[in-house]
């Protein structure tokens, strides 16, 4: 009997040892909270709840402590199912599937119909570089710094693709903190918009854009990738999805295909792109001082490419005739978190005129800051990778 109880003590002592109780650690409840919070911020203020419900739950599966007993349950564990899916980040194959979904999702027409917006969301990139240069200071190597920077861009599966293969060791940091600011686009962009313009600038009224020709929306996509790809090849894997899925949509021919990239498609890669990403925020590897670095740097580099994109759009208005102005508001979109910073434009243009519809304008930056993005990821690949 004495045996017995004996034997049960050791397996009952074994067993809590297993526990999550027994292995977690202060950064795993700060973790956890950081999850919750995610959630709450998705559900109570709807903050880009696709995205943050999936990361925040995947904290949540990230930071339950466990023992490392070659259980193959952690994300960072070979042969564990989470491994197996998080390669999908870790090797870049979600991202493009990603650009796939938006390019089937996505009217170019208000680019095509004005071209001179492309010039805005070039623009806005500004804040990639800017945030490359700080990086640098800050004591990262070049290619960490680079991956730093795309965060600027306001655009995650291209921050993800870009320190997948420059940074990935800080992939999670950067991923987390790429999709953190594009949720908090409501809060980030409308001060600033409101700094940097003058009430007068505010009610400019822009001329409603041309209609664009079917044939028109066909040739953009073809020519888009032809331009851009052999200005930046390395750009290619989300380029060339993008503009594949543009091209899906607009050839009027392929509509099942084009529903499914737009649909159940982009849908399943967000989720597992979500949930990974949220996973591989395990405390013992996320919770650095590299990464507090980081969030600092990408809120810098987001606030950067805003005003760089609202100050070009004043510049640029000095060389235009008066009824051709640019209202400077949608200086914001250039930044790819599309369609949310475009309808930020819409919004603060509202308040200071209810019947001044920025929306349709603003999509053009808005989708060249996807382009320009993208190209932004090329070069910087190109010449660091």
């Amino acid at each position: 009997m004495q045996e017995f109880i004996s034997f049960l003590g050791d397996n009952l002592n074994l067993f809590l040892t297993y526990t999550g109780v027994y292995n977690a650690t202060p950064g795993h409840f700060v973790m956890i909270f950081v999850g919750i919070f995610f959630i709450f911020l998705a559900i109570r203020y709807e903050f880009e709840p696709m995205l943050l419900i999936p990361i925040g739950f995947g904290m949540l599966i990230g930071n339950i402590p466990f023992k490392d007993a070659g259980l193959q349950i952690g994300i960072y564990e070979e042969g564990s199912v989470l491994n197996y899916l998080y390669h999908g980040v870790r090797q870049g194959w979600y991202p493009p599937l990603i650009f796939l979904g938006i390019g089937a999702m996505t009217d170019f027409s208000a680019l095509i119909s004005n071209p001179k917006l492309l010039l805005i969301g070039a623009a806005a990139q500004f804040g990639i570089f800017g945030a490359y240069i700080a990086a640098m200071q800050l004591g990262f190597e070049p290619t960490q710094a680079g991956a730093i920077g795309i965060i600027g861009g306001a655009d995650g599966p291209t921050a993800i693709f870009l320190s997948s293969k420059l940074a990935p060791n800080l992939m999670g940091a950067i991923a987390v903190s790429a999709y953190s600011y594009m949720a908090l686009v409501p809060i980030i962009q409308p001060p600033f918009m409101r700094l940097l313009t003058t009430k007068k600038e505010r009610v400019i009224r822009m001329k409603p854009p041309r209609v664009v020709s079917s044939t028109e929306k066909i040739i953009f996509p073809i020519v888009g990738l032809l331009l851009t790809c052999f200005l930046v090849p390395s750009g290619l894997p989300l380029l060339g999805m993008l503009f594949f899925g543009n091209l899906l949509k607009e050839s009027g021919v392929t509509r099942r295909l084009c529903e499914t990239a737009r649909g159940p498609l982009i849908d399943i890669i967000t989720i597992m792109l979500g949930v990974t990403v949220g996973a591989s925020t395990q405390a013992t590897q996320f919770l650095t001082f590299n990464s507090i670095k980081i969030f600092g740097l990408g809120a810098f580099s987001f606030v950067i490419a805003t005003c760089a994109g609202v100050l070009f759009v004043k510049l640029f208005n000095l060389f235009l005739k008066p009824d051709n102005k640019i209202n400077p508001l949608i200086g914001n979109a250039g930044v790819s978190a599309v369609p949310d910073s475009a309808r930020i434009s819409q919004v603060v243009g509202l308040e200071y005129d209810p019947g001044n519809y920025l929306l349709m304008h603003a999509m053009g930056p808005n989708v060249a800051g996807v382009i320009g993005s993208a190209v932004a990821a090329g070069v910087l690949l190109g010449f660091l990778g």
